[in-house]
């Protein structure tokens, strides 16, 4: 016959059972929105190692002019990263040789959430005034 108490014992089980697993489930969520954000607000102080990228400084076929490009990743303003990592890497090219950067021409790629966004940046190199 039907036993109430046992159904009851039972139905406690599978209950806490399922909220272990959506405690884990939840803690993992929170835990990679953690480090998306951690990753798009720069937590640590640093220029966001690790979450921009971007290519070493080369010329272009137009003399005196030099392209770089820099990718990020996580969250809507991933591309604002890309873009200031590729302008920063272009900034500190023309500072090496004494000189200021003057950009000529930007390409942005990316616009979705999560994914990667990407700046490409042609550049010049002049003379301080």
């Amino acid at each position: 016959m039907f036993n109430g108490s046992s159904y009851s014992a039972r139905r406690r089980d599978l209950s806490r059972v399922a909220g272990e697993t959506r405690r884990s489930w939840s803690r993992r969520v929170k835990a990679s929105i953690a480090m998306v954000v951690f990753c798009a607000t720069g937590v640590t102080g640093v220029t966001l190692a690790g979450c921009a990228s971007s290519t070493n400084v080369v010329a272009t076929s137009k003399p005196g002019t030099y392209q770089v490009a820099a990718s990020a990743t996580g969250g809507r303003m991933a591309w604002a990263r890309a873009h200031e990592h590729a302008l920063s890497e272009a900034r500190d090219y023309c500072e090496q040789r004494g000189m200021q950067v003057s950009v000529s021409d930007e390409t942005v790629r990316g616009v979705q959430m999560l994914t990667e966004h990407d700046s490409s940046v042609n550049f010049e190199c002049h003379p301080r005034f």
